[in-house]
């Protein structure tokens, strides 16, 4: 294009960075960009001419000769994603004391960050320990690891439900009796359920 010394003259165009090729214009002659000429990194990449080039460009550009902008890489997910409910905090221990009977001990003092949570039959979602007529059920949370101690009123053996692990494992508490009341010590997060010997 434009052999012989030719001027040309481009007026109202895009020129963005160049990969397909080594020029996306070659020129012989002179070159002069008049009006909305909007260009990445000057014509760097996209020209080479053997005259001058002269740029005259005034002004904004109209919308329909701007550099489209990049569009954001939507990401897609894997999986559906699911929402984890936050357990709420139970009512206060000295509620929960006064409401079951049940007492607490934890040892760094009961508001160290410990919690409790009366459960029903929903709450302990295994249909073998429902069936097995539960007197009472219980979930602890929160910084157990300090080590947590639960009296519960009645007399039977205390299942612990492990809330570290998915299903959760379920073992048999070693307990002792005061006072009429069940007792057993944990140091980790789960459930505790009551069940008559």
């Amino acid at each position: 294009v434009g052999t012989g010394g030719a001027l040309l003259s481009i007026t109202n165009g895009i020129f963005q960075g160049n990969t397909g090729f080594d020029y996306l214009i070659d020129f012989a002659g002179d070159v002069q960009l008049r009006g909305c000429i909007t260009r990445a990194d000057g014509l760097s990449n996209n020209q080479r001419s053997g005259g001058a080039i002269t740029d005259s460009s005034a002004g904004e550009c109209p919308p329909g000769l701007r550099f489209p902008k990049k569009k954001k890489k939507e990401r897609v997910p894997t999986a559906t994603p699911t929402a984890t409910p936050r357990p709420a905090y139970g009512a206060s221990y000295t509620a929960l004391q006064t409401a079951t009977g049940m007492t607490f001990e934890a040892t760094y003092g009961l508001d160290s960050g410990v919690h409790f949570r009366q459960l029903d039959g929903a709450g302990i979602g295994i249909q073998s320990i429902i069936d097995a007529g539960y007197l009472a059920a219980l979930d602890v949370y929160g910084y157990v690891e300090q080590g947590v101690e639960v009296c519960f009123p009645q007399i039977g053996r205390v299942l612990f439900l492990d809330a570290r692990t998915m299903p959760r494992a379920i073992t048999t508490l070693e307990s002792t009796v005061v006072n009429g009341q069940t007792c057993v010590s944990i140091s980790s997060p789960g459930s505790l359920v009551l069940l008559p010997n």
